[in-house]
């Protein structure tokens, strides 16, 4: 049984796919989203085999939505969109399938194929990290909030730490949990704003105030905020790198 989820804007898409899909024992639909905020949690409460996910949508686009999600635990996609083939082609996202709007039920019925096909397959190329290097996303952060999720903007970001399979988000106002991996959370920051400095520990270079040395080849990092935090030796020669680049 392969689990879906529906991504759309527009209920009438919604309700269509759910009739089309539903009409096959082999594929259950798991839930449905209305914008990309909304999708995000659905992901991560759902955990969906599959999302067929609209690319243009208020607030947070599907691409965005593909770029935020963990790349070794992501659901296979289906993106459903107005854009003509030749700017589908622009995206290369490796994505299962794209269904171009408006699409009949037997083009819908191709799509089903592949995703068949896909989900027993191994995985290829994540269309998340494609789709990280074809947006922005890098310049917002998708971040728990009680039982919401919100963007937050990455330029507030002070500092990262992490704590087993999660990071905790560090900002002015507050911090974040995020289930992620630290090295998974940094390839979608990506690295022209964030730099480790301990196994566990990556900082905002624009937050660094200064630094202290300790033993060992150890210092102390000092951001802009007051808090301070250990560099250790292993990372020292890439964060010097960076603050004289």
């Amino acid at each position: 049984m392969i689990r879906v989820l529906i991504v759309d804007d527009e209920a009438p898409a919604r309700d269509k796919l759910r009739r089309w899909i539903g009409a096959h024992a082999d594929i259950a639909i798991a839930g449905e989203a209305a914008d990309g905020l909304a999708a995000a949690a659905a992901i991560e409460s759902l955990k969906p085999d599959a999302v067929f996910l609209d690319i243009q949508m208020p607030g947070l686009s599907g691409l965005e939505v593909a770029a935020q999600l963990e790349s070794d635990a992501a659901p296979l996609l289906v993106f459903v969109t107005a854009y003509d083939e030749h700017a589908i082609r622009a995206f290369d996202l490796n994505a299962v399938d794209y269904l171009l709007k408006p699409y009949d039920r037997d083009r819908l019925e191709k799509s089903l194929h592949r995703l068949r096909e896909r989900s027993g397959a191994p995985r290829m190329t994540s269309a998340v990290q494609i789709a990280r290097a074809q947006t922005r996303s890098s310049e917002r952060l998708l971040v728990p909030c009680g039982e919401r999720l919100e963007l937050i903007e990455a330029a507030g970001i002070h500092w990262l730490e992490a704590d087993d399979n999660y990071v905790h988000v560090h900002t002015a106002a507050a911090r974040y949990l995020v289930r992620r991996t630290l090295a998974d959370l940094l390839a979608q920051l990506g690295e022209q704003r964030f730099v480790r400095i301990h196994k566990s520990t990556a900082v905002n270079l624009a937050e660094v105030a200064s630094l202290s040395p300790l033993f060992k080849g150890d210092h102390e990092v000092r951001l802009r905020s007051g808090e301070v935090l250990r560099l250790s030796r292993r990372f020292k020669d890439s964060l010097f790198d960076r603050m004289r680049g």
